[in-house]
């Protein structure tokens, strides 16, 4: 019977569809989201997106912060962030709304981390 269970347990497993990693969120998904969120006002801060939200945005600047370190080791920055630097989420979702409604589905909140970084830091 536990064999029975434990197989069940792993079809199950095997079959349910794969979680998206943290950051893979799209810019499309995550701007709605940030408008539906406004449109709540005060409402919003008992939304479970908000903390969504802030996890798929953390998420993203740490996969572009790891990024960033493993191409400082090479001698490769694509961009350089003073130390310590502190992002408004208000400039992140302004970059966010700046790439054309076309292309927000087929790019990713780690991409566009990255390139709000690139963008707002570049190395001179």
């Amino acid at each position: 019977m536990k064999r029975i269970i434990t197989g069940l347990t792993a079809c199950f497993f095997m079959a349910a569809p794969a979680q998206a990693a943290p950051g893979d969120m799209s810019v499309a998904t995550f701007v709605t989201k940030v408008d539906a969120l406004k449109a709540k006002g005060l409402a919003a801060m008992f939304s479970s997106d908000v903390k969504l939200l802030q996890s798929e945005g953390q998420a993203a600047g740490v996969a572009y912060f790891n990024r960033l370190k493993a191409e400082r080791a090479a001698g490769r920055p694509s961009s350089c962030p003073p130390q310590g630097v502190k992002v408004s989420s208000d400039a992140v979702i302004t970059h966010m709304k700046s790439y054309a409604p076309q292309v927000r589905s087929g790019t990713n909140l780690r991409t566009a981390m990255a390139d709000f970084f690139i963008k707002s830091y570049p190395c001179r």
